[in-house]
């Protein structure tokens, strides 16, 4: 899959997965993010290894992560996805969230998902909805899998 590598002002986003910052994903992920903390390193490394990624640079700095979790025919399910507070209400989510949903490997899909607690009102603009059956989903969740005894 080739990478893309779009610009915009002083930021970039690219899906070239030697630019990412693996320890500064994992500190956002692991003391930040309300939906992993303590995540074990070892698990975003291979997390990272299994997905597409778009990471989100200021001047080369990465300041923000998505990936995309996809068998790039049927479904993709969007996670971890984060721009860091002190580069927030510049419309950067709006703007990675342009660059996923036109990514050429995920064009055609039928379904895509994803997980949120607070950012309904990002997801809606581009289309996504709540679940319509609820009750045709299921999950195992093991809430509390990287809490520490």
């Amino acid at each position: 899959m080739d990478n893309i590598t779009v610009y915009k002002d002083d930021y970039c986003i690219s899906t070239n997965r030697e630019k990412l910052d693996v320890n500064a994903i994992h500190n956002f992920l692991s003391t930040q993010s309300y939906w992993c903390q303590n995540i074990p390193v070892e698990t975003v490394i291979k997390s990272i290894d299994n997905s597409l990624n778009f990471g989100l640079y200021y001047e080369d700095q990465q300041i923000g992560f998505a990936r995309i979790i996809s068998d790039f025919s049927t479904m993709a399910y969007l996670a971890d996805v984060y721009v860091l507070p002190e580069h927030r209400g510049k419309g950067l989510s709006k703007w990675m969230m342009q660059v996923i949903m036109s990514h050429p490997e995920l064009h055609g899909l039928r379904r895509w998902m994803l997980l949120t607690a607070d950012a309904h009102g990002l997801y809606k603009q581009f289309g996504w909805k709540e679940i319509a059956n609820p009750d045709r989903y299921m999950e195992l969740h093991n809430k509390n899998i990287y809490q520490k005894d």
